[in-house]
C-alpha cells in the first residue's frame, strides 16, 4: 500500500482517479471543500507547505488545472495567464518541489486533455497548456532523480461532466470515470514513466 496525495479529490477526475486508488492509502486535498489539506497549485508556497504537513508519501495525483474558454481573437492575457499558472506551471511547480519530499522510486501522474488532440472552439488555452503537460511529462522523465516516476493521463471528456461540457463537444463520445480510473491506476502501481495515458472513446 502506497501513500498518495490526491489533488482535486472532490471533482469529478478527482473522483474518477480515486477509482484506481483503491487499495492506497489516499491523502486528499484541494482548494476548499472537505478535504485533508488545503492546497492552491498556483501558489508554491501553498504546495511546499502541503507537501510538508503531509510528510511521508510516496506518490502525486494532481486532477485540476483551472481553464479559461474563449474565442483566440478575444483572449485577454489575464485570461491566458490564469490558465497556464494553474495548468500548466501549477502542475509543473508540483514536480519541481514534490521532487525533494517525495519517497525514493516515488511518482508524479499530472492531468491534460484529450483537446490538445481533438480542438474545440474557445478551448485555445486549455489545448496548448495540455499540450505542453504532455510534452514536459515525456522530457522531464529523463531528468527526474531518485527512480522518481511520472506520466500523464490525457483523458477525452467524463461521462460524469457531459451534462456541463457536452454541448461544447459535439461528435465526442464521453468515457466513464472509472475508465479515466484505470489509467490513474496504470500510473502509480505500474512501472511506466514519461508516458501519456490517453482515454477516448
Amino acid at each position: 500500500m502506497k501513500t498518495v496525495i490526491l489533488i482535486g479529490a472532490l471533482g469529478k477526475m478527482g473522483k474518477a482517479a480515486l477509482t484506481g486508488l483503491a487499495k492506497h492509502k489516499v491523502i486528499t486535498a484541494g482548494r476548499s471543500g472537505d478535504v485533508d489539506h488545503i492546497v492552491d497549485i498556483t501558489n508554491v508556497d501553498s504546495i511546499k507547505a502541503l507537501y510538508e504537513k503531509v510528510g511521508h508519501f510516496d506518490a502525486v495525483v494532481n486532477t485540476v488545472g483551472y481553464c479559461e474558454y474563449a474565442p483566440f481573437t478575444e483572449m485577454s492575457e489575464a485570461q491566458w495567464m490564469t490558465t497556464v499558472m494553474s495548468k500548466m506551471m501549477g502542475q509543473i511547480n508540483l514536480v519541481r518541489i514534490g521532487q525533494d519530499y517525495i519517497a525514493d522510486n516515488g511518482s508524479f501522474t499530472l492531468i491534460s486533455g484529450i483537446l490538445n488532440v481533438k480542438p474545440i472552439p474557445y478551448a485555445i488555452a486549455d489545448a496548448t497548456t495540455s499540450g505542453a503537460i504532455d510534452t514536459f511529462v515525456k522530457c522531464v522523465a529523463y531528468e527526474m532523480p531518485r527512480n522518481i516516476r511520472i506520466n500523464v493521463v490525457n483523458p477525452t471528456v467524463l461521462t460524469e461532466a457531459w451534462d456541463v461540457y457536452g454541448d461544447m463537444m459535439p461528435g465526442f463520445e464521453p468515457v466513464p470515470g472509472r475508465l479515466v480510473g484505470k489509467a490513474f491506476e496504470r500510473s502509480v502501481d505500474g512501472f511506466i514513466t514519461g508516458q501519456v495515458l490517453f482515454v477516448d472513446a
